[in-house]
């Protein structure tokens, strides 16, 4: 009988060890379908997959309740390409200022355009790039719905990506991510985009390729109002049904850094237990997530040192490797942890056309030598535009802000013109009414074009009227004696 008993016990044994080998096995196939564009073993993968275990099992002094379950994302670089040969948003703004055929860059936007395009292979961009790219976005876009900008974003993302075969910017995704990310969902996380770039790129870019609802995304912002507003004060002005939204030039915030931490305490509300990010603008997301955190929390870098697959630096990822491993975070290496970075048809071609894609059809024509024009008699229109509203006879911007939007409105109109500031006043109900006002001399032009022009600038001072005057004039462009 004890023998048999014993017998029975080996069986149960040997039964309950095919059982969990089975499991084991099973767990493992599982894992391996999940993440099948990582290579295995992937340092970092494997880190991963522990806590994620760790921090779902109820039963784990991990355990992290699903409202809590925090997972916070950069976009450049962290989700998708960077390198191909910059930026998406650079490709976008560089667009926009030297191709697209429905916007008319002034001289100032179309220099740094050029600059954009001329400096983006080789990056020697000048320090304060983020900011400079962020405000001449801010007043390249301005302007348009938030329709017409997806529309414009989505007609650059169908585009191929310059560095690549069997790629367009739509799909410049590193898929071992998105395996990631998808992960995270199914084991009830909530996933934020913390991105330094647009939040409505942001939206459009991640459409069809990953299922984060848009109140999760958050990027840089600008301004937004709607179309009869026209820079009034928000708490002045009632949304009207024929209004749309608008984007305007007015910077908010650039998300990078500190200003990372800052939009996910205003806009999440609860701290991330995982970030993730690649650059030195996601630190301060990383250390807020993982300094003095309730819960168990985990903070992953990824390093750019495939340049075989992509156009990493493998030289500069090394110190990388340690910099961020010695700040506390994981590290992933493009290089060595995925078996394939955008899919395994992408093809990187080591040339880029983006010179070429981006030549400037904005060159003005090369000046023809002529003879010394003889003087044309004329007319020279001169208007005088006040900058009080016409109601409330407070002003409708500041100084600087009036010039700006004055300037805007008569690029658009005139070849020239040239702004002098002066100083108003009339006395009405008994009061002295100070008012800011802007001079404007045009000549070389129609009546027309000065209403039309005066048109668009009463609407937007919220004026009743701007005084023209119309000058006879003998005009003679004079290039000295010697020319």
């Amino acid at each position: 009988m004890k023998k048999l008993i014993a017998l029975c016990l080996v069986l149960f044994l040997l039964l309950g060890l095919c059982s969990c080998i089975k499991a084991s096995a099973e767990e493992t196939a599982e894992t391996e379908e999940i993440f099948a564009d990582w290579n295995d073993g992937a340092p970092a993968l494997g880190a991963l997959i522990e806590y994620v275990e760790a921090v779902t099992d109820q039963s784990s002094p991990d355990y992290i309740p699903p409202a809590d379950r925090i997972a916070v994302f950069d976009m450049d670089s962290t989700l998708c390409a960077e390198l191909c040969p910059g930026y998406l948003e650079y490709y976008l703004l560089a667009w926009r200022i030297l191709k697209d055929p429905n916007y008319t860059p002034d001289a100032e936007m179309l220099e740094f355009g050029r600059m954009l395009r001329d400096h983006t292979l080789d990056k020697s961009f000048p320090d304060n790039m983020d900011m400079l790219h962020a405000v001449h976005a801010a007043k390249a876009y301005a302007g348009m719905t938030l329709k017409e900008f997806a529309d414009f974003v989505t007609g650059c993302l169908i585009r191929n990506v310059d560095g690549f075969e069997g790629m367009t910017y739509a799909t410049s995704f590193f898929t071992p991510m998105i395996e990631v990310v998808e992960y995270l969902q199914d084991h009830d996380f909530k996933v934020f985009i913390c991105s330094g770039s647009d939040r409505f790129v942001c939206r459009t870019f991640i459409e069809g390729m990953l299922d984060i609802p848009y109140e999760n995304i958050i990027g840089m912002d600008v301004g937004v109002e709607a179309t009869g507003q026209q820079g009034e004060d928000g708490l002045n002005y009632v949304f009207k049904a024929g209004d749309d939204i608008i984007r305007t030039d007015k910077l908010l915030i650039k998300n990078l850094k500190m200003n990372k931490v800052e939009q996910i305490v205003q806009e999440i509300g609860r701290k991330p237990v995982l970030s993730f990010g690649n650059s030195s603008g996601d630190v301060s997301m990383h250390m807020y997530t993982i300094s003095n955190n309730p819960y168990r929390s985990a903070a992953f870098m990824l390093v750019a040192d495939d340049d075989v697959r992509d156009y990493g630096d493998p030289v500069k990822g090394e110190s990388l490797k340690a910099q961020w491993a010695d700040a506390g975070f994981q590290v992933i290496s493009m290089r060595d942890d995925f078996r394939t970075i955008y899919g395994d048809k992408v093809v990187k071609t080591g040339t880029f056309n983006w010179l070429n894609d981006m030549a400037d059809t904005r060159d003005a024509a090369p000046a023809e030598t002529a003879a010394e024009p003889e003087a044309v008699a004329g007319y020279q229109y001169v208007m005088y535009l006040g900058t009080n509203h016409k109601d409330t006879n407070k002003p409708v911007f500041t100084q600087a802000e009036a010039q700006e939007k004055a300037k805007e409105i008569l690029v658009r109109h005139f070849g020239g013109y040239t702004i002098q500031e002066a100083s108003g006043g009339w006395m009405g109900d008994g009061t002295l009414y100070q008012e800011y006002t802007l001079v404007i001399y045009l000549a070389d032009t129609t009546p027309e074009a000065v209403h039309a022009a005066a048109d668009e600038l009463i609407e937007t001072f919220q004026q009743s009227s701007v005084l023209i005057h119309t000058i006879p004039v003998q005009a003679e462009f004079y290039s000295g004696s010697a020319a």
